[in-house]
């Protein structure tokens, strides 16, 4: 028979790691999900974790209470990881509304509380979508689970200061970056040549008030590229997927030190 005591210190670290995840993780972070679903689906997904992984014998001693904080802080990482690759999606959409004209225009974000780009947010509500059709969110719990394999919970230790940790976390800042301009570069491009032909009509016409027409001209032309070039973008958001639950994988290689 299982003794409670003995198990109790090891499906605590479980738990703070998972629920860690939840603060950070896309869609289960939003203000919109209660804190009492995160908090007690946390807890069932630590108790299904915890007896399919082999959880060492721990004391609760000095070490231990360093234990929570790492396991803590791994599980904040990952999730900010995922976050911070998601992202791109607002930063397409911020693109888009900087030629639009709607750059001045933010909307107030209620799962995160935060000021977003319109088309910013209008975008990521797709992928969230889409996000949850492909079952996106089954990967990163996945992701959680499989992290006891690279991160143990008895590792007392995560090498933070080492330089292909920081160049990793670079190198997938800067990937997000290229996707969202990937997404946000059919729209922009052909706004660009809107701006052109603009600049061509009021140097040839200098009658007609370009601001007048021309605002409204950008408008239309956005929302008609955006329509045509939907598809696209999805694929690019299917390969943001991708790129997120691979950086979190490689995430777990450097902290596990593998």
């Amino acid at each position: 028979m299982v003794n409670l005591f003995e198990t109790f210190p090891a499906f605590l670290l479980v738990f703070v790691r998972v629920t860690s995840f939840f603060l950070m993780m896309p869609l289960f972070s939003y203000r919109t999900v209660s804190t009492t679903f995160k908090v007690g689906f946390g807890f069932f997904l630590a108790l299904i974790m915890f007896f399919n992984i082999k959880a060492p014998a721990l004391e609760m001693d000095g070490v231990y209470y360093l234990l929570i904080l790492k396991e803590a802080l791994i599980g904040i990482l990952l999730g900010f990881m995922a976050y911070l690759v998601m992202s791109a999606i607002q930063i397409a959409g911020g693109f888009i509304d900087f030629q639009m004209g709607f750059g001045m225009v933010n909307v107030m974000d209620p799962q995160t509380g935060a000021q977003s780009p319109l088309m910013g947010q209008y975008l990521n509500i797709i992928s969230l979508f889409f996000l949850l059709m492909v079952n996106g969110h089954h990967l990163m719990i996945d992701g959680i689970y499989y992290s006891y394999q690279f991160i143990p919970l008895e590792q007392a230790w995560l090498p933070l200061g080492s330089e292909h940790l920081l160049q990793y976390i670079l190198k997938s800042f800067s990937t997000m970056f290229m996707i969202a301009l990937q997404m946000s570069l059919p729209v922009v491009g052909s706004l660009f040549l809107v701006d052109v032909a603009l600049g061509i009509t009021a140097r040839t016409f200098p009658q007609l008030n370009i601001f007048v027409v021309g605002v409204p001209l950008k408008i239309g032309v956005s929302f008609l590229i955006l329509m045509i070039v939907m598809g696209t973008m999805m694929i690019s958001v299917s390969n943001l997927f991708k790129l997120m639950l691979t950086t979190m994988r490689g995430i777990m290689n450097l902290l596990g030190g593998l």
